[in-house]
């Protein structure tokens, strides 16, 4: 693990606020920016990563991984260079579900999305695809990642939702869980003053900067 073990408290509060709450307030750091399919969209979640590194459209890694995860797990499958094989699908997931993971974040494919959209856990995946995997390479479990031109160690607290996916490492969760509270009392508190009918264009200023400015050449005064 990248620091000590986060509490279990301090990883709900993450995932309550979201993605977008947790990339901001972390200093805009932290995004796994991919184009991620939301296999089950409306769900927010988030949990302690486990990492999983598989060999080349291969996923026996993922069956060692289902062998190490605790309760309350994310699952975070990839490989060296992501391919879209199914290193995931509905056996597998309801291994996962049967053992506690929240969360899986699939840098590969998954199938059997029907089934997986019915199970209690939430499924980003790089692609959908019914190309099956081989068993043919270990892999690695429990080490570092990249995923989305991002570090995820294990432990690490990764949380998911319809915006994406986004990761705090463990040694930082207290420092951002303090700054993810500070900006939603931020946004509380403007997103009354807008409900009022006040504008941000008036309230940050942009309207005096924009009337002070010169007019550009060549267009209408």
């Amino acid at each position: 693990m990248s620091g000590p073990p986060v509490g279990t408290d301090v990883v709900a509060e993450l995932g309550a606020a979201g993605v977008a709450t947790v990339y901001e307030a972390a200093g805009r750091s932290g995004l796994l920016e991919e184009q991620w399919q939301q296999v089950t969209p409306g769900r927010r979640v988030a949990g302690r990563a486990c990492t999983v590194l598989c060999g080349p459209g291969d996923n026996r890694a993922v069956h060692e991984a289902l062998a190490h995860v605790r309760p309350g797990d994310v699952l975070v499958v990839t490989m060296d260079e992501p391919a879209p094989a199914a290193v995931v699908g509905d056996l597998l997931a309801t291994q996962a579900v049967a053992q506690g993971v929240v969360g899986l974040l699939i840098d590969a494919a998954v199938r059997d999305t029907a089934e997986l959209g019915q199970m209690p856990l939430t499924v980003h995946a790089r692609w959908r695809n019914a190309r099956g995997a081989t068993k043919a390479h270990r892999g690695a479990v429990d080490v570092p990642v990249v995923v989305g031109g991002t570090r995820v160690a294990p432990g690490d607290v990764v949380v998911l939702d319809d915006d994406g996916a986004a990761v705090v490492p463990s040694g930082e969760a207290g420092r951002v869980l303090d700054a993810v509270r500070a900006r939603l009392q931020k946004e509380s508190a403007l997103r009354a003053r807008w409900a009022k009918g006040e504008l941000s264009y008036d309230a940050y200023g942009l309207r005096a900067e924009d009337e002070a400015a010169p007019t550009p050449e060549g267009s209408p005064a």
